[in-house]
Formats: structure tokens, C-alpha cells, sequence
């Protein structure tokens, strides 16, 4: 069984990790192989479909801030749980040649499907946008 306290570490250095910009290797632990990432951009499955995004948005978003507002297990069995996340995500992007970069500022409402590995860590199986709230003065992706 996955503890409260456990999704929550998890979640929140998932994001920790994006907000610094992690070399991509940081992430190859926590998804299984067959991970599915449901975007509103792309859905993409497998670390090489998570590379793509993922080298892409490092390349548009930069000054990130996720903070980690609500990981609640809604459902488990022996091997994992499903998740209900919700995260505040402020970002900053340029589009050139703008003069300005734009402020981006949300929460995602998310479901992870996290699954326990075998050595006992803990790896995103399914992971699902399920819709973004922004916050007055956001601009909109």
C-alpha cells in the first residue's frame, strides 16, 4: 500500500524536478516503461514519448513555480493507487521576438496512476490532465 505521506514526497519532487529543469535521466526512475501522459498539447507514451515533451517544454516555460495544493489517494490495491493531484503551476514564456515574456498561472487538476516498483519506489504508470483553472491576469496556453 502506498501511504499519504509517500504520494505527497513523490508528487511534490516530481515537481521539484521541473521547476528546476532536471536533466531528463532524473526522470527515467519515475515512470514505468509503459507510462501514458495525457497533455492538453499530446498525449505520448514511454520514456522516449516523455523525452520529446519534455526536452520541448524546457524550452518554452523557464522561471517555473509548481506548488503542490492537494495529492489525495482515491483508489488502491497491492500494486499502486490512483491519485487525484492538483498543482499551482506559475511559469514564464517568451515568444520571440516579443519584447515581454508573458506570465503563465494555474492550477492543473490531475490523475496519476502510480504503481510501487519492485525495489519499493514509487513510478507514475498514467499520468492525465484533467483541466487547468487560470488565474486572473494568466495568459492562456
Amino acid at each position: 500500500m502506498i501511504s499519504h505521506p509517500e504520494l505527497w514526497a513523490f508528487a511534490a519532487n516530481w515537481y521539484r524536478l521541473l521547476d528546476i529543469h532536471a536533466p531528463l535521466e532524473s526522470f527515467r526512475p519515475l515512470i514505468t516503461k509503459d507510462v501514458q501522459l495525457v497533455f492538453p498539447e499530446a498525449t505520448v507514451e514511454g520514456f522516449e514519448g516523455y523525452s520529446g515533451w519534455y526536452n520541448n517544454v524546457i524550452n518554452i516555460f523557464f522561471d517555473e513555480e509548481h506548488t503542490l495544493k492537494v495529492a489525495d489517494i482515491i483508489d488502491q490495491n497491492d500494486s499502486g493507487c490512483e491519485a487525484h493531484v492538483i498543482v499551482n503551476w506559475h511559469a514564464s514564456i517568451w515568444n520571440a521576438p516579443e519584447a515581454r515574456s508573458i506570465r503563465l498561472m494555474m492550477d492543473a487538476d490531475q490523475t496519476w496512476q502510480v504503481r510501487r516498483q519492485a525495489d519499493g519506489s514509487l513510478a507514475v504508470s498514467k499520468y492525465v490532465v484533467n483541466f487547468m483553472t487560470y488565474e486572473p491576469g494568466s495568459c492562456k496556453l
